[in-house]
């Protein structure tokens, strides 16, 4: 998938600047807590509760200076160039696409989140967090946090593709919490935080399942004040992009390359096929209703694929 070389993109489209706080943090563990980490992490609700324990204490917080879209990012072309290009323009589409569809669909009005791009560590309303964390939405600021450095993370060690809309699926997802965070779901997760049929892995799971809506209007819905859509048409190739991301981050396999085996009981994202299904119901319905994981009597099935 790639953007319209004209799109412009917003100067406040995110936030960028460095580390949110001095000297390097604790995060214990060794290799097997990165990959803690990142598994509990990766893609994931309300980190709040982790973030703490592994980075330190929420008291020392120090904000970052923080500036607007970094100044070589400024047209479609950019985005298709540069990663941290991409997350602006996608954020843009994002916002573009759920300003309409929320409202429409649910009767719920959209209200932007905050995107912010760091370099190795941040504070966040949920607390520190190094790059290690992988990217994450915290409720507490409604902000999306992404280090870029995390998407060649995903393809060096996961696995996933290195297409354009495998990067821009994680956005999307975190962006699916936000969604979430909106119609009051997101507490589910932890409600019910590790199983196959968790409020945990649903969450995961409806986030997927956004992050397909989007996909199935971003190549419709037109940027404001333009009749271009931010991005060019989708070929199967670019879904298959989004959908090796979606299975590269299931708790199976990240289980079985972290443990050797897989345990469901300590599932809370969802298997690599159920990630994918998912989001292939968002994406060929483009309906928020074929994406409710909570009523779902099984989460192999989802509604817009049965």
């Amino acid at each position: 998938m790639t953007f319209n070389e004209g799109m412009q993109i917003d100067q406040d489209a995110v936030s960028s600047g460095g580390p949110g706080m001095g000297g390097k943090l604790a995060l214990g563990g060794g290799a097997g807590g990165l990959i803690f980490l990142v598994v509990a992490l990766l893609l994931g609700g309300d980190p709040g509760s982790l973030l703490g324990d592994f980075t330190g204490s929420q008291n020392q917080q120090t904000q970052s200076d923080a500036t607007g879209t970094p100044a070589h990012c400024k047209t479609g072309a950019d985005a298709n160039k540069y990663v941290d290009c991409r997350v602006a323009l996608t954020a843009q589409s994002l916002n573009a696409v759920w300003s309409g569809e929320l409202q429409k669909q649910t009767g719920t009005k959209y209200v932007k989140p905050k995107v912010v791009l760091f370099s190795g560590a941040t504070a966040t309303g949920c607390g520190n967090a190094t790059s290690d964390v992988g990217p994450f939405y915290c409720p507490a600021d409604r902000t999306g946090y992404f280090d870029v450095t995390f998407f060649q993370e995903l393809v060096d060690r996961f696995g996933a593709s290195s297409g354009p809309l495998a990067q821009e699926y994680v956005v999307a997802h975190e962006i699916g919490h936000h969604i979430q965070n909106q119609l009051g779901d997101i507490g589910r997760a932890q409600q019910d935080p590790q199983g196959a049929n968790s409020g945990a892995v649903r969450t995961e799971l409806q986030a997927d399942c956004y992050a397909g809506i989007w996909a199935h209007f971003a190549d419709k819905t037109p940027a404001p004040g333009s009749n271009q859509p931010f991005l060019k048409p989708l070929s199967d190739n670019d879904v298959n992009d989004a959908l090796s991301a979606a299975a590269a981050v299931g708790d199976d396999r990240i289980q079985r390359a972290s443990r050797g085996r897989v345990n469901p009981e300590k599932f809370t994202h969802g298997n690599s096929e159920q990630r994918q299904k998912w989001f292939l119901s968002g994406y060929r319905t483009g309906q928020v209703k074929a994406c409710d994981t909570y009523s779902a009597s099984n989460l192999d099935s989802p509604p817009g694929l049965r």
